[in-house]
């Protein structure tokens, strides 16, 4: 079970199932001053990874990842984070060496993937060291980027592994065709039934939603008739009961 703050989320999740896309886990991490989310989605082209950065005056910058892409940038943080280190045991901040980079950077690294390309930078400035991402896409396309401290840096890894080894590396179209999402509304909650598939076979993902407030559960298909029993037991008692009064 899982709980997350959201904004909007009824319109989020109505627009998402409009574009046939679906929401198969997400992470909520608190690093410094920040929130980033890590949600793992489904659309007709594949899975992918969205990084959304809220800041404390809720300013957001988002970036989309390709799950292949996603596992190289993980592998990436590993060494970004040992960097990090070796600067703290060795003393060498940039106001401390003899020749310091003109513009911050530590350390950077390239990700390719189709058309779009990410630029890794370990940087500091005056508030700190961070990992800054900025995602590009050629011809002028749309430029995004997002800004971890360096302290969370780990945090963030751990998080990331956690999603790829549930979901996969595979960029690949999903093999079978899943039930489209389903929603519904009780008093001033929404429930939303939304079924993905993982590497441990099909599942379905019940979120109630109150608010800016989600909680979730995820059922095996295995167990879908088992739960569908119980409730329909539910519902018969219940039926019954009124039936007497």
């Amino acid at each position: 079970m899982s709980d997350r703050e959201l904004s909007g989320d009824e319109q989020q999740q109505s627009q998402a199932q409009g574009s046939g896309e679906q929401e198969l886990a997400t992470r909520t991490l608190h690093i410094q001053s920040k929130r980033f989310y890590l949600d793992v989605k489904q659309n007709r082209r594949g899975r992918f990874i969205k990084v959304a950065e809220v800041g404390a005056g809720g300013k957001k910058s988002r970036l989309l990842l390709a799950m292949s892409s996603a596992a190289e940038f993980r592998d990436y943080l590993t060494e970004f984070t040992e960097h990090y280190a070796s600067l703290d045991a060795n003393d060498e901040s940039p106001s401390n060496t003899e020749n310091p980079p003109e513009d911050g950077k530590l350390k950077s690294e390239m990700i390719v993937k189709d058309n779009k390309r990410y630029y890794l930078d370990l940087k500091e400035n005056q508030r700190g060291r961070f990992l800054r991402v900025s995602q590009t896409i050629p011809r002028g396309g749309p430029r995004s980027q997002i800004a971890i401290p360096a302290q969370g840096m780990i945090e963030f890894r751990d998080a990331l592994t956690e999603l790829l080894d549930e979901y996969g590396t595979d960029d690949q179209e999903p093999q079978s065709e899943l039930p489209e999402s389903r929603s519904m509304r009780v008093e001033n909650k929404m429930f939303y039934f939304d079924v993905g598939s993982n590497r441990r076979g099909v599942y379905m993902r019940v979120s109630e939603v109150r608010n800016n407030f989600r909680t979730a559960i995820t059922i095996p298909e295995r167990s879908w008739a088992r739960f569908r029993d119980t409730l329909s037991e539910f519902v018969d008692k219940s039926g019954k009961k009124e039936g007497s009064q």
